[in-house]
């Protein structure tokens, strides 16, 4: 088991990035019409869970990326804005989450941010305590990135991970590991990261995994915050899956 760092609690202004800028083919080909953002799970939309517990953390600012499939989306952002959100919001349509990213790098230069995609699921309670951990780490500097992970493995192609005792990330691998660690697509960055994203682009590269093995070869230090479970919604299945998660105490 990683260590989890028992920090006290620790408040500082945050940045926030969401990507929801995905096509959502396997969900539509699975009879969900609906845009993923706009997909309810526990009686709030993806988009509007996400952008209330970032509020509920200290968000200063929500950078956010939608493709222009679905105007439905862009109009929520807006309805967000207006409403006092602290958003920005890129209309934009990608290639790959790698290529979301880099569209709003501009927004995201200069300070620490925590991304996420939009359909992340996760603990409220643990994602706060992994805010804390970031904020902390980024005052101390003893990292350049604090990687949500989990040993709930519900993924087609699961990034696992390989971490030290510490909790210091040593290796990104397709292959299981043990313990069998895997990203949970939840990214706590400084602005170094954004260095090695710019290179990745160059060279053509456009998954998120290779952005993060990147930003080890390039000599960034990632750290691993290890939460219970992280669901991401692929498929019509996953919605109920997430809706059961959300429910547990």
């Amino acid at each position: 088991m990683l260590p989890r760092q028992q920090y006290p609690a620790f408040s500082l202004a945050m940045k926030y990035a969401i990507i929801a800028a995905g096509e959502g083919s396997r969900l539509a080909s699975e009879g969900i019409g609906m845009a993923k953002p706009l997909i309810g799970v526990g009686g709030e939309t993806l988009i509007d869970r996400l952008t209330r517990i970032f509020m509920a953390n200290d968000a200063t600012e929500i950078d956010v990326v939608c493709n222009g499939l679905h105007q439905q989306v862009a109009d929520r952002l807006e309805a967000l804005r207006l409403s006092g959100v602290p958003l920005r919001y890129l209309v934009q349509t990608t290639a790959s989450s790698m290529h979301s990213l880099y569209v709003l790098s501009p927004l995201l230069e200069g300070k620490p941010f925590v991304l996420t995609t939009v359909d992340t699921i996760f603990r409220e309670d643990e994602f706060t305590r992994y805010v804390s951990e970031f904020q902390q780490m980024t005052v101390t500097g003893e990292a350049d990135g604090l990687m949500g992970v989990t040993t709930y493995i519900d993924d087609e192609r699961p990034l696992y991970l390989q971490a030290d005792a510490e909790g210091v990330i040593t290796a990104f691998t397709d292959a299981d590991s043990h313990p069998h660690y895997i990203s949970g697509g939840i990214y706590g960055l400084t602005p170094r990261s954004l260095d090695t994203l710019r290179r990745c682009v160059e060279r053509g590269e456009s998954r998120m995994r290779n952005f993060q093995r990147a930003m080890l070869s390039d000599g960034l230090r990632l750290k691993a915050f290890p939460f219970s479970k992280v669901l991401d919604i692929d498929h019509a299945s996953d919605i109920k899956k997430a809706e059961l998660f959300i429910s547990e105490r």
